[in-house]
This record gives structure tokens, sequence and C-alpha cells, in this order.
């Protein structure tokens, strides 16, 4: 199995910065991609950006140019994934999810919430 707990998530105002850290340990030899999904009030589940071990990255039309995602995967205990997140509107605000792509099943984290609002 793999744990995956998320944190830097908060209020912030439009035009602001965040960066969010997701840290995945257990099963993470498994793990074949890292991806940020989102989640607004009333909307479907969306993914953000998504980055393989080769270092390939994948972002919604949304966020291109405003956000990029990094990780670091040469611990041996846990794999770390970065969203840096900048220029920020309102339209961002949802609780952001961690999710790991293994060869066997997907993994979720449980969410933290990004707010941003003058």
């Amino acid at each position: 199995q793999v744990q995956l707990g998320e944190s830097g998530g908060g209020l912030v105002q439009p035009g602001g910065s965040l960066r969010l850290a997701c840290v995945a340990s257990g099963s993470i030899f498994e793990i074949y991609a890292m991806g940020w999904y989102r989640q607004a009030p009333g909307k479907q589940r969306e993914l953000v950006a998504a980055i393989t071990n080769g270092g390939s990255t994948n972002y919604a039309d949304s966020v291109k140019g405003r956000f990029t995602i990094s990780r670091d995967n040469t611990k041996n205990t846990v794999y770390l994934v970065y969203l840096q997140m900048n220029s920020l509107k309102p339209e961002d605000t949802a609780i952001y999810y961690c999710k790991s792509t293994g060869s066997t099943r997907d993994y979720w984290g449980q969410g933290t919430q990004v707010t941003v609002s003058s």
C-alpha cells in the first residue's frame, strides 16, 4: 500500500503564491506517476498537473504557465511531489488532492484546502 499526505494549503489573496507538498510512503517502488487534482464545490474532480518517474509533465490548460509540478524520487523511503502555484486566481479555490499511480492501483491523499480570496 501507498500512504499519501498533503500539506501547504491555506488562504491567499489573488495574485499570490502557495506551494503544496505531498509525501508518499509505503510501497513507493510501485509508483510510476504522481499527480495533483482539485475539486471545487459543486464540480467534478479534475487533473491539475501530473509527473512521471522520468520527469514528463502534463498540465491542465487553466494552470499552464502559473503552476509547476516537481518531484523528488531519490529517497529510499518517501516520494515527494510539489505543486508551486503562482498568480493564483479565485477560480483556483478548491480542495487539492495528491494521487499516486502504480503498477497495481492508484491511491489518493486526504486533500488540502486552497482558498484564493481578498
